[in-house]
């Protein structure tokens, strides 16, 4: 019996192979191989041959059998086990010379049909350590929310909560949210929108309430009162934080906007977890609730209101009529008249619940105990009106229109050193426990050792009066009537920005980890990136003068003048809810752990959008 004769011959020399039954030996194939078999290469597709049209995509679809005829049928099946016996070099020989026989439409159809079969999943062989290692390298989330779609393996591994741990360090993410002017922020839900300070008359509810404003609440605001629960992984964390710092950057909504009955220059901005708190030069104060409705105003002071501080529940202020007045913001009583004071109070700290401490122009400081409302100490030393004050633990420094600055001990009621360098009055000051900055009309900003009561530097570049400062860490940021906001390293006691901010006084000032918020008379509030130093965006439109901006991690509040009229705007820069819903359910949510696979694929994709629309 004669083997079969090769289907090879048969179809390279069919005349040969019907003249005689000896099959002949499969021979080399003499043409150069080497540019077909590059072109099967993924990396090298066949160029087209110039001039020709640009390449268009095209599905390659796998060939019907449909107009395939018996004789073709009939080799096929031959061919299968002729093949399946060859060993590699043979079925290597075999396949160049089919592929030498192939025109470029044939090599273009190859190519596609064997490159996905050469694709290897690394995740499905690696070990997960391994892969999550790969993994932590990637710092771009949308790359990371995108590759959670590419399988149920990925998926798997992209909820590691590690890599999400890792993502939130590389990005200076807190793991706990909390305010940057003293507490935690709790803010209410509310949909991320393009900034605007006008509010649409679809979308808004106007109203004049019993105090007299004019009040623009947007509907969100006034029906969704739930507080949204914290987060509980990194990956939600993440994802968290990501959104509100995008919103930053490019939207927020402005959720409120009142304008206030009665002229007034805007002396005092506090915001807490509960409440938005305004004190004015026209003897009055407004209590907001944290979304920006009106609560009450407190009335009482006869004069101009010139300091306040919250702690709670409770707000301690002190103006104009020379009186320390203790309220319940709740209920909006006035539990204390405290007297001692012979001319303004002019700045006001709590050190805790119960002990207040104010600076007067009577040159004075007073250490309230503001539950029995009786003066503990008085504090005699400056000669001159005291300007502003900073407490930490059992020491708070006070800052004179003497030029000079004293470090008192809350508990002894002494003065324990005296801050002497500046030329002119000071006007603020800051203090973390380690290091004390004066502003002073000189110019200058000097920091000093708290314990000592040493000079470690002179800080100069301002032209005018600095009277906003702020420290946090190694960082002190500085605002000058000249216009300017410098960003300086207490490390090297260098400046590491100037920024050109206003036309005119910079009015309000504060910053955070990643970004500085400045208000100035020229009526405009910019947004400056703290690490490069640069513009972010104004928010907000230009007014005729601020009077002062706070901001938490997702919240900002702007007082302008607008048309001669005081205006407080709130806006807010919180994740809509629907986009956190993979890990925000409700505590007696039926979801089990073990939800099915595309339920979960669903909230990612959902997840996947939510990054790329807050994607700039």
């Amino acid at each position: 019996m004669h083997p079969r004769p090769s289907p090879l011959s048969t179809v390279s020399r069919p005349q040969e192979a019907l003249a005689t039954s000896h099959p002949r030996p499969l021979p080399t194939p003499t043409r150069a191989m080497v540019s077909p078999l590059q072109n099967l290469l993924p990396s090298a597709p066949a160029s087209p041959p110039t001039p020709a049209p640009s390449p268009t995509p095209q599905i390659h679809r796998l060939p019907t059998w449909s107009t395939a005829n018996e004789n073709e049928d009939n080799f096929l099946r031959d061919a299968r086990p002729h093949f399946s016996r060859l060993d590699s070099q043979e079925r290597q020989r075999f396949l160049a010379e089919i592929l030498n026989l192939c025109d470029s439409q044939q090599l273009s159809f190859v190519l596609n049909y064997v490159s996905p079969r050469l694709k290897k999943d690394p995740f499905g062989t690696l070990p997960n350590e391994l892969c999550l290692r790969v993994l932590s390298f990637i710092d771009d989330p949308k790359t990371l929310a995108r590759a959670s779609q590419v399988s149920k393996q990925w998926h798997s591994l992209l909820s590691d909560d590690l890599t999400w741990k890792k993502l939130c360090e590389k990005h200076s993410y807190r793991r706990l949210s909390s305010s940057a002017v003293g507490g935690p922020s709790a803010l209410n839900d509310a949909y991320i929108f393009n900034s605007s300070p006008v509010f649409p008359k679809d979308s808004s509810f106007s109203t004049v309430n019993n105090s007299g404003f004019t009040s623009e609440i947007t509907p969100q605001t006034r029906q969704n009162k739930r507080r949204r629960p914290k987060a509980t992984t990194y990956k939600s964390h993440f994802k968290q934080r990501y959104m509100v710092e995008t919103a930053w950057r490019t939207g927020g909504k402005a959720i409120a906007r009142h304008i206030t009955p009665d002229q007034g220059v805007v002396t005092s901005l506090h915001l807490t977890p509960d409440y938005i708190v305004i004190a004015l030069d026209n003897a009055k104060i407004h209590v907001f609730d944290a979304d920006g409705q009106i609560l009450k105003t407190l009335s009482g002071h006869v004069m101009g209101v010139w300091a306040m501080v919250p702690w709670g529940n409770t707000l301690v202020s002190g103006g104009c009529d020379r009186d320390v007045r203790v309220w319940d913001m709740e209920t909006g009583e006035c539990k204390n008249i405290l007297r001692g004071h012979t001319s303004t109070v002019r700045c006001l700290k709590m050190s805790d619940h119960k002990t207040a401490i104010s600076g007067s122009r009577d040159t004075t400081l007073r250490i309230w105990d503001i539950e029995k409302g009786v003066c503990k100490n008085v504090l005699v030393g400056h000669q001159a009106s005291v300007r502003c004050l900073e407490i930490h633990d059992d020491l708070v420094v006070s800052g004179s229109y003497d030029t000079t600055a004293r470090v008192w001990s809350i508990s002894q009621g002494t003065c324990l050193r005296t801050l002497s360098g500046h030329f002119s009055q000071i006007y603020a000051i800051a203090f973390d426990g380690n290091r004390i900055a004066t502003g002073s009309l000189d110019t200058s900003v000097r920091v000093w050792n708290p314990h000592t009561g040493h000079c470690l530097a002179v800080l100069q570049g301002h032209t005018s009066l600095v009277g906003q400062l702020q420290m946090r860490g190694n960082t002190l940021v500085t605002g000058g009537s000249d216009g300017s906001v410098r960003v300086w390293s207490l490390e090297r006691n260098a400046c590491v920005h100037r920024l050109a901010a206003h036309d005119n006084s910079v009015t309000s000032l504060q910053f955070d980890e990643t970004r500085i918020v400045s208000g100035g008379s020229d009526g405009r509030v910019k947004v400056w990136d703290l690490q490069t130093g640069t513009l972010v965006r104004e928010l907000s439109t230009p007014a005729e003068a601020v009077w002062r901006v706070a901001f938490e991690d997702e919240k900002a509040v702007i007082l302008a003048m607008r048309a001669t009229r005081t205006i407080m705007e709130v806006y807010s820069f919180s994740p809509p809810p629907e986009a956190l819903n993979e890990y925000y359910q409700s505590s007696g949510s039926e979801r089990s752990m073990g939800a099915d696979y595309e339920q979960e694929h669903d909230t990612v994709m959902d997840e996947d959008s939510a990054f790329g629309a807050m994607e700039t």
